[in-house]
């Protein structure tokens, strides 16, 4: 009975055994028949169909967003285009700033090599006399006396047409100019040019020149007329003045003319002196006080 048993038991398992070969082929088939199915319609769909693309999609919106693409890009070319010509641009203007610029340092230098620094000058020593003194140095292109507010002795700077005439005017120094003798050295500062429309006109300007002088570091809470009784009460009669200032500047200048030439040379003595809370530089004008045009009311 037991080997009956057994056998049977065998059997069974071997049926078992068979059951599952048998399935699994089966199950592997289907699997395969499902995968391959699947493929089969995937490949027969359309991606182009209707329905593969949302309700708010339309031709019409696709080329309205095509064509909005377009002119957005040319927008961006024409701005770039147009940024970089205006990059040209402005490197050239720049290019052309620079060349003013070094054009101008040039003459700048060119013109200090030219011009000698005069110390010591005593006060009644004329811009005219001293370029007569040192043209027989060069051809003297300007001359300009300046007050020095810590000394009672004044400087000037003597501008010559070549550096050679501004080499020989080096020597001389020591030269006695009234009571003192001077000093002469090469100018490290250059003349600063006078507007030609503010220069003399006439003899008669002329003379009016010689009867002003040019007020330099005034105190702004100085008034013209406590400007004019300073002068007056110093130098003597004063015939116009003009008082300059703006809102850039700390301080102002003005033009002094006198009724006598003898007091704009005795004004330059003035040099120094506090007039309100600044000490004030006088200096001979290269330029007269030409009176005020009124203008006609229309």
């Amino acid at each position: 009975m037991a080997a009956v048993a057994e056998i049977s038991g065998e059997a069974a398992s071997a049926k078992n055994s068979n059951l599952d070969s048998m399935s699994k082929p089966m199950t592997e088939s289907k699997s395969k028949f499902d995968v391959q199915k699947l493929v089969d319609m995937f490949t027969k769909l359309n991606p182009l169909a209707k329905e593969f693309f949302p309700s708010s999609y339309s031709p019409q919106h696709h080329s309205t967003f095509e064509n909005s693409l377009a002119v957005n890009n040319n927008k961006l070319s024409a701005n770039g285009n147009q940024a970089n010509s205006r990059r040209r641009t402005n490197n050239f203007n720049q290019g052309k700033r620079r060349l003013s610029g070094r054009a101008y340092r040039a003459e700048r230098e060119n013109s200090i090599r030219r011009t000698v620094y005069v110390s010591d000058i005593d006060q009644q020593v004329t811009e005219e006399r001293l370029a007569a003194i040192f043209s027989s140095c060069g051809q003297v292109v300007d001359c300009r006396i300046c007050g020095d507010p810590h000394s009672v002795l004044r400087f000037a700077f003597v501008e010559f047409a070549d550096e050679y005439g501004a080499r020989a005017a080096l020597s001389l120094g020591g030269t006695m100019l009234g009571y003192y003798p001077v000093r002469v050295l090469p100018s490290k500062t250059a003349i600063l040019p006078v507007n030609p429309t503010f220069l003399p006109r006439s003899e008669d300007e002329r003379e009016m020149c010689s009867r002003t002088v040019y007020c330099t570091n005034i105190d702004k809470k100085v008034a013209q007329a406590d400007v004019k009784n300073f002068f007056e009460t110093a130098c003597g009669e004063v015939t116009r003045l003009r008082l300059l200032g703006d809102h850039v500047h700390s301080t102002r200048i003005a033009f002094v003319e006198f009724a006598m030439a003898e007091s704009a040379i005795l004004a330059l003595n003035c040099s120094g002196m506090v007039l309100g809370t600044q000490p004030i530089r006088v200096s001979p004008s290269k330029t007269p006080v030409r009176p005020r045009v009124t203008r006609p009311l229309h």
